[in-house]
């Protein structure tokens, strides 16, 4: 009988993206043994917004990666322009919590940085690993995880939590039956492509009924150019959409793309509705889209997941050290989440309704932004707060 690979450790953690590799980088650096397994390949592509808050910026700055984001290429976003009817309203990225200005990165980019983090901090990576479910022990505690290698091979592997990062369609949420918290209804469709030489001035967001477009300077001198409607209008996607969507919310922009070079191809997000579910249970946790995903017309997403990274694994690392019980570390990482949260969630779900007017919209975003702002001023107090690291000598887990 063949033998199957297992092995046992602190944390595995089911997604290499980047919620997950977060997650795995600080608890790694904490000093736990930390497994990230992951169906796909290192620094692969993936659909993606890209645009960071401040929020998100400021969590790569702390954590020591931001210079390397620079350092890909990554351009300075320092003003954020809206468009609605004839009105453009702008905002300078002003020097606030130590960024003064906001990022886009590739996920070619942004994902392998944080994996290489998490690696040099000591988490191990295996990719091409698809988990069909979890194990539990005999008081129905979750401790592991068991799935098949790309040649079809059965592997498992044990820990004492499980952290689902896989995604909006996460095995590890079905697996477990998290509980659904919020269903959203608003939807929209998305399709987006990579233009070469764009005139480099911020982000740009176009918002009218049923129209919605920008404009998100990334790497290697591109912009990503998306347009956003109804799944009805926006269909089975293609340039061609693209091209109609944009026009009808930005003519001007329409007419740059007529006359840039056009990408290769673009890509298509038909659309999904915003779900909020339960983010932890008995040995096992949820972070990034796995236990929160909103319509990527807030663009926040990234932000969102490098937060819940940090919260998650503050309360794991808590209860690791013995400071705080399971029950109350994760309880509070379940509610901090759903208080920075929910309010961007019901915002953002009623963007996607399209359902909005012209004249409703600069009011919704005022209260985007309002949610924003809460988020980062809970974000900058996070440096305030200990860090929990292990102690070499001794191998217990000490604040720092």
């Amino acid at each position: 009988m063949r033998r199957i690979p297992s092995s046992t450790h602190d944390v595995v953690v089911v997604g290499a993206r980047a919620a997950g590799a977060a997650t795995a980088m600080l608890l790694a650096r904490a000093g736990l043994d930390v497994l990230v397994v992951d169906r796909s390949r290192y620094g692969a592509d993936t659909l993606s917004t890209h645009a960071l808050m401040r929020a998100g910026v400021m969590q790569l700055a702390r954590w020591g990666l931001l210079d390397d984001i620079v350092a890909a290429g990554t351009p300075a976003v320092r003003k954020t322009t809206f468009n609605y009817t004839d009105n453009a309203m702008s905002v300078p990225i002003e020097p606030v919590h130590g960024v003064d200005a906001l990022y886009a990165p590739r996920r070619t980019v942004l994902d392998p940085i944080l994996v290489d983090a998490a690696r040099d901090a000591g988490a191990t990576f295996e990719y091409g690993r698809t988990i069909t479910d979890v194990s539990r022990d005999r008081t129905g505690r979750v401790n592991g995880v068991v799935g098949r290698d790309s040649r079809g091979d059965a592997w498992r592997y044990s820990a004492r939590w499980v952290v689902g990062a896989d995604g909006l369609r996460s095995v590890v949420a079905h697996a477990v039956d998290a509980p659904i918290e919020r269903q959203g209804t608003g939807v929209t469709a998305t399709v987006y492509g990579y233009w070469p030489g764009m005139e480099n001035d911020g982000y740009h967001w176009y918002f009218r009924p049923d129209a919605v477009a920008g404009v998100i300077p990334t790497n290697d001198d591109h912009a990503c150019v998306f347009a956003v409607g109804t799944p009805a209008r926006i269909g089975r996607g293609g340039a061609d959409v693209l091209h109609e969507v944009v026009r009808a919310a930005a003519p001007g922009l329409a007419d740059r793309l007529a006359r840039a070079t056009a990408p290769r191809g673009v890509r298509t997000f038909t659309g999904r509705p915003g779900i909020v579910r339960g983010p932890w249970g008995n040995g096992w946790a949820l972070v990034g889209d796995a236990g929160y995903w909103k319509d990527p017309i807030g663009a926040h997403g990234l932000t969102d997941a490098l937060r819940d990274a940090e919260l998650l694994a503050r309360a794991i690392i808590s209860t690791a050290t013995g400071e705080r019980p399971e029950a109350d570390a994760m309880d509070d990482y379940h509610q901090t989440r759903n208080r920075l949260s929910l309010p961007l969630f019901d915002v953002v779900e009623s963007i996607a309704t399209m359902n909005w007017t012209d004249a409703e919209i600069p009011g919704l975003l005022r209260r985007m932004g309002m949610a924003m702002n809460d988020e980062i001023e809970f974000v900058a107090g996070l440096d305030r707060q200990p860090a929990l690291a292990l102690s070499a000598s001794s191998g217990a887990l000490r604040v720092a």
